[in-house]
Order: C-alpha cells, then sequence, then structure tokens
C-alpha cells in the first residue's frame, strides 16, 4: 500500500546521536520536496524525546534523486523549558539539497482564537486530484496512481487555460490509518502540505498543468495544535502576490468540523516552458 511505503520511508537509520539515513523511495525525475521534509521532520523529532514539532522553516536548496540515500545531519540548537530548537540539513551524493529550521514546544494553556473555516462542497461530493489533473492535461494515461494521501478538488483549474482567482480548496486524508505516534502524524502533514500550493499562484496566468516548470524554493508551517490525520482536512490557499516567476501562497488547514490546525507559506518558482 502507499501509505505503507511513506511510512517505510519516514523510518530513517539511526548511524549516530544526531546522523540518520533516509531511502529516498523509487521514483522518476525529481524527488517530491514534500518527502525530503517530512524525513528531516522525523530526523529533528528523534533528538526531541518529550515536546511536539509547532513550527518549521525550511529551503529546497537543489533538486533531490531517487537514485542516492539521503543523509540528515541535526544540530541541536536550544534545549529549553519551553521551546527546543533543532536545525537538520539534508545531504545527497555530497551535496546539500535542503535545510530546515524546525521549533517544538510542550504543551501550554493559554490564548486561542481563528477565524472561521471558508465553506465549501464535501470530499465525498468531489473527484479525486490525480483524475481531474488527467483530464485537464487530456491524457487518461497520465494519471499517477493513489498516493500516500487522497486529494479531492474542490476549485479544479480550467482546462483551457482560462485565467482563475488566486484561490483554492482541497480535502485530504491519508490512505489508511497512521501509527499513534504524534511525531508521524506531523511529519505526514508536513508531507501533504507542499501539495497544491504552487498550483495557487499559478491560476491567474491561465498556466494549467502541463504548461508549467514549478519548484518550491521554500516552505513554512506552523503546527496550532496538536495534529490527527484519520478524517478528511481542508486545505485552503490563496496567493496575494508574484513577480520575476515567484509566488507567494499562504494556506490552512482545518478539521472537518472547522478547526484550524496549521497554517502554511511558501515561495515556488513557476516558469512557462521555454522554446528551443
Amino acid at each position: 500500500m502507499p501509505l505503507a511505503k511513506l511510512l517505510e520511508l519516514l523510518d530513517l537509520e539511526t548511524l549516530d546521536r544526531d546522523l540518520f539515513l533516509g531511502n529516498p523511495g523509487r521514483g522518476e525525475g525529481r524527488l517530491f520536496g514534500g518527502m525530503v521534509a517530512a524525513q528531516s521532520v522525523v530526523a529533528a523529532g528523534r533528538t526531541v524525546p518529550e515536546a511536539g514539532l509547532h513550527s518549521l522553516h525550511a529551503y529546497f536548496l537543489r533538486p533531490g534523486r531517487h537514485d542516492a540515500p539521503i543523509r540528515f545531519v541535526v544540530d541541536r540548537i536550544r534545549d529549553g523549558r519551553s521551546f527546543t530548537t533543532r536545525r537538520v540539513v539534508a545531504h545527497q551524493a555530497g551535496e546539500a539539497i535542503f535545510n530546515l529550521s524546525a521549533s517544538f514546544a510542550m504543551p501550554e494553556e493559554g490564548i486561542s482564537h481563528q477565524d472561521p473555516m471558508p465553506e465549501t462542497a464535501p470530499p465525498e461530493t468531489l473527484r479525486d486530484w490525480e483524475d481531474v489533473r488527467a483530464e485537464i492535461l487530456g491524457e487518461p494515461g497520465a494519471r499517477r496512481g493513489n498516493g500516500p494521501v487522497e486529494f479531492r478538488v474542490c476549485l479544479p483549474e480550467s482546462a483551457d487555460g482560462t485565467p482563475q482567482p488566486a484561490y483554492q480548496q482541497n480535502w485530504f486524508r491519508p490512505r489508511g490509518e497512521l501509527p499513534d505516534d504524534p511525531l508521524l502524524h506531523a511529519a505526514v502533514l508536513v508531507y501533504s502540505s507542499d501539495r497544491t500550493l504552487i498550483n495557487t499562484a499559478a491560476r491567474p496566468h491561465g498556466l494549467r498543468w502541463g504548461k508549467r516548470i514549478a519548484a518550491s524554493l521554500d516552505h513554512s508551517l506552523w503546527l496550532h495544535r496538536p495534529v490527527r490525520l484519520g478524517d478528511w482536512m481542508l486545505y485552503a490557499s490563496e496567493s496575494p502576490a508574484a513577480h520575476a516567476a515567484r509566488g507567494l501562497v499562504f494556506g490552512s488547514m482545518y478539521t472537518r468540523d472547522g478547526v484550524r490546525v496549521a497554517s502554511v507559506a511558501q515561495e515556488g518558482l513557476i516558469r512557462e516552458p521555454r522554446k528551443r
């Protein structure tokens, strides 16, 4: 099963106290950035036995590959009573490909508020992300199969490239049950958070699937509450600005009953394919 394979890839090998080895998994082309981010979260979390992840800030430095293992080096920046900070650099084939700063926090009582979840259609009435993508590409064979996390599309891209508002909504959930480990739930959420975002910034320009080249540049995520994945979660995103082939996107994640669990920010590179 795809989810079982993802969990296997997140089970890093411990080489030393702050050194871990990860398998990138099989595949073609560039390694999915969300995978490297999720593995880096696991590496950092392995060195923080009690506190839970509450934020991360990361840069995608080089495209990852599927043909070489990834070495995760953890720096213990600070161990505090309330907050613990870690830095992780992922190396592949002798080069740094990903840099992560992560903060972990102990549970604490305090202020609490949130904006309401946006209204949208329920996931049961919507189509799978991969089916919509293959239809827009006009290639039924372009469907990439079922991944470890299922996405349902609320606001599909236009098939003819008609510009649309820089906003979208998608439901997502794991294709199966996760173990009880809170670190794994956080890591799978981070994995999922790198999906759909760049599409948001491409929508006003009619750069649909197959008509653009895109890559994540940096990524930030804040966990407002402990995350427990299982039921559907809504991932709403908007792009307030883009310039010089870089699009900025903000995202928010809600449980099905409207509780905001996480906020996300990412800048992505978006280009039209260069003509030869």
